[in-house]
């Protein structure tokens, strides 16, 4: 084949995939994805798309310096969250390495960035499905692919394709309740899925009418990381810290971590 008929052929192909997504996403939204994410990001949505995962995508409902998540359905109509990571991020390749490397899941770890985004996306795919069989509230898995993580929307209760806010922007009502609950959830993810967060703070816990979510699961580490107590403890100041702030009186985060990790 000629490098003008594999040309020719190459366009073919991004017309027909273009056409498809146009399918399942508005005009505006289509240009908005390709402004934004690579052909391989493209085609690791169609495919999504084929096996029946996905079957409509609506807008972005939050984005970061690592990704976005957009509001979805599947083909029963039932809500999703599609997280897209970027896959040109080197600053999130720099940080991500300390929660990969020392984790025995992943012992064998190339340095490109695309294939680290991948792993991140695998990484949180199963750690979010760990937690959520260990009985922690998170949502729930649905699939990976790629740079690509498909999961259950955790929605605010007022107004469908919106996501439930956040603790630092809605406060529990119960604050002392609270903070029992999570600290609960950091002990049987430590007992129970043998998982620690690595990142928690209130701005990854999400609060649906009372109902406190955990989200955020590319940093979780096996409590086997060599890092593993020393990201535990950061996670108990943190969340121990802004209940303090609430007015509740908080335990001593070591005395916490001394309870967590002896298990009893």
């Amino acid at each position: 084949m000629s490098d003008i008929e594999k040309k020719l052929r190459r366009l073919e192909m991004e017309r027909v995939e273009k056409d498809r997504l146009k399918r399942i996403m508005d005009k505006d939204l289509v240009e908005t994805v390709e402004q934004v994410f690579d052909r391989m990001t493209l085609l690791a949505l169609y495919e999504l798309v084929n096996d029946r995962v996905i079957e409509v995508m609506h807008g972005v409902v939050s984005q970061g310096k690592e990704a976005r998540v957009y509001w979805a359905e599947d083909p029963q109509g039932k809500d999703l969250a599609v997280k897209i990571y970027y896959t040109a991020t080197a600053e999130f390749k720099k940080g991500m390495l300390k929660y990969i490397e020392g984790d025995p899941r992943f012992r064998r770890v190339r340095r490109s960035t695309r294939h680290l985004i991948y792993l991140w996306c695998s990484k949180e795919f199963r750690n979010l499905k760990t937690a959520y069989e260990a009985g922690v509230k998170v949502p729930k898995p649905i699939r990976s692919n790629k740079n690509i993580l498909v999961m259950e929307f955790i929605s605010s209760s007022m107004e469908r394709g919106k996501p439930a806010p956040l603790i630092k922007d809605a406060p529990p009502e119960d604050p002392d309740k609270a903070l029992d609950i999570i600290l609960n959830y950091i002990y049987v993810l430590y007992n129970k899925a043998e998982l620690v967060h690595a990142d928690l703070s209130e701005y990854n816990i999400m609060n649906r009418d009372e109902e406190l979510y955990i989200i955020d699961w590319g940093s979780a580490v096996r409590i086997e990381h060599p890092h593993a107590d020393e990201f535990l403890l950061r996670d108990i100041k943190n969340v121990t810290r802004f209940f303090s702030k609430l007015g509740v009186q908080t335990p001593d985060p070591v005395k916490v971590y001394e309870w967590v990790i002896e298990g009893s």
